[in-house]
């Protein structure tokens, strides 16, 4: 980030995503950052990537996510689709304003499972 302006430099990531395996079956995609259009495939692609027939459970843990827009959204709801169709359990876990804010606007919270702690979300699972 540029110091004197808080812009980003040109090419820099505003999103990553960690991924996990915390049991057999489960998968954990720790987001960090700010979900915009120009972030959001850094959550759609893994998140895609995982949702496989077979898979126990995906949790979306965006507490480290500092802003999360429309495409970010998408994502989540792609996603969520993605994995209904599987018969996949998703599971996000959010706590804060910038995330909470955004689902509640848009009435996604009744499309969503949402957990405040990583191990509530894998409790709720199984994993």
């Amino acid at each position: 980030m540029r110091e004197e302006t808080g812009v980003p430099e040109p090419g820099a990531t505003l999103a990553s995503v960690r991924t996990d395996r915390p049991a057999d079956g489960v998968v954990v995609l720790r987001v960090s950052g700010e979900l915009d259009t120009s972030s959001a495939d850094e959550l759609a692609k893994p998140l895609q990537e995982t949702l496989v027939e077979g898979l126990r459970a995906v949790v979306v843990d965006l507490l480290e996510v500092r802003f999360l827009g429309s495409a970010g959204l998408e994502a989540l709801v792609t996603g969520s689709k993605r994995a209904a169709g599987l018969g996949v359990p998703l599971v996000l876990v959010a706590a804060g304003r910038a995330v909470l804010r955004p689902i509640e606007a848009t009435g996604l919270s009744s499309v969503f499972t949402i957990v405040d702690s990583e191990e509530e979300a894998l409790a709720k699972v199984g994993g």
